[in-house]
């Protein structure tokens, strides 16, 4: 056993570096395009990643991101936010749920576009650019997914920047393990970042962010 405990060591390390190195680039590389809602650049539109709901109403990482992206709203750092979320099965309307919270915080509704089929991060970001014709946008999100969800959005090509919330204050469970589990998402990312496929669903362009930027 003990001729094993040195190969054993070297094969652990390696396994290590290899599931956390794709995260620590996505932290470098990120980390100029990540700042807090009073220093982020002024971007036309926010782009608001979904979260989950409970009996139709935002989870409370969903709500503090609908919070967050709110008080962008109000200090005037960006015009119009994109509520991407889930909506593949009846009864379930992320989006839709997200735009009632915003609009309960004071956001005017025609300054909230939907969309229906942002099924995961990828998804979110490529049909910001390719659906809803977005060019530089404000991500929001959560600290622990910000680095990788800003990753993937430049990635698609939007001019992308990044603004998070530290929720481990209210949400300490879930919180942690977000964090856990974000070597292993941004492993999975690498892949979609070398193969960069297509949503499952795309769909022709839509003209919501340009009439609610017009309206």
């Amino acid at each position: 056993m003990l001729r094993w405990r040195a190969p054993l060591a070297v094969l652990a390390g390696l396994a290590a570096y290899a599931v956390l190195a794709p995260l620590a680039w996505a932290y470098a590389a990120t980390g100029g395009h990540r700042a807090g809602p009073g220093d982020v650049p002024r971007t036309p539109v926010a782009l608001v990643l979904g979260a989950g709901i409970q009996d139709g109403r935002p989870t409370t990482l969903l709500a503090r991101r609908l919070e967050l992206a709110a008080d962008l709203y109000r200090r005037g750092k960006v015009r119009v936010l994109l509520v991407s979320g889930d909506n593949r099965t009846h009864g379930y309307d992320e989006p839709t749920a997200m735009r009632d919270h915003l609009v309960a915080l004071g956001v005017p509704e025609r300054r909230i576009v939907r969309d229906f089929a942002g099924l995961d991060t990828w998804a979110s970001c490529v049909r910001a650019k390719r659906v809803f014709g977005v060019e530089r946008v404000t991500v929001v999100t959560q600290n622990f997914h910000l680095p990788r969800a800003v990753a993937l959005c430049r990635a698609a090509g939007l001019d992308a920047w990044g603004v998070g919330d530290d929720s481990m204050a209210a949400r300490p469970p879930a919180t942690t393990f977000g964090y856990a589990r974000e070597p292993l998402a941004m492993l999975k990312a690498v892949v979609t970042l070398a193969a960069r496929p297509d949503p499952a669903v795309l769909g022709g362009p839509e003209p919501g962010v340009r009439q609610a930027l017009d309206g």
